[in-house]
């Protein structure tokens, strides 16, 4: 989904814009910035209280009933919630899947709105290193491939983040 950010705050409670802080399952999602409408990759450095705020105030884009007492529930929670957490697997340079698990966040509402206006520090053009990772990935250079990928650290995320106890 597309999202065009206004000054208005209605425009913000129509649109779920996610973050996706591994590389890799970037490159997944954008077929490695090769897919249609997704061509250009975009790394946006955001504050850290943002982000954790986001999580302090997020729930789960999916039922759990060990997260959930109930359906409806978890339902009322995610219709007031600004931010949702989901877990994916992490993705190798082939985009297979690994067998642990990278953190979504989306963000709607009051969130996208901090996100856009208070949290976004910096924004770079990744393109070109996607495509020249990719390109090497193509060609068996896999260990050139991985000397170019950005470096990641595992986040300690705040506790009480959802489903983080599945997950670490």
């Amino acid at each position: 989904m597309t999202c065009r950010y206004g000054t208005q705050k209605q425009d913000y409670e129509h649109c779920l814009t996610w973050i996706k802080p591994s590389f890799l399952w970037m490159m997944y999602r954008c077929g490695w910035g090769e897919k249609a409408d997704q061509e250009t990759v975009l790394a946006v450095e955001i504050d850290r209280d943002g982000f954790d705020w986001a999580l302090r105030q997020a729930c789960l884009s999916h039922y759990d009933p060990d997260e959930h007492p109930d359906r409806g529930a978890w339902q009322r929670e995610l219709k007031g919630s600004p931010a949702r957490v989901q877990w994916d697997p992490e993705r190798d340079l082939r985009l297979r899947p690994l067998s642990y698990r990278s953190l979504q966040l989306g963000l709607s509402g009051e969130a996208s709105r901090r996100y856009a206006d208070e949290w976004t520090v910096a924004i770079r053009d990744v393109t070109p290193l996607a495509r020249e990772i990719r390109a090497r990935v193509r060609s068996g250079e896999t260990a050139a491939a991985a000397a170019l990928l950005p470096e990641e650290r595992p986040y300690p995320a705040p506790e009480g983040t959802p489903g983080l106890g599945r997950v670490s």
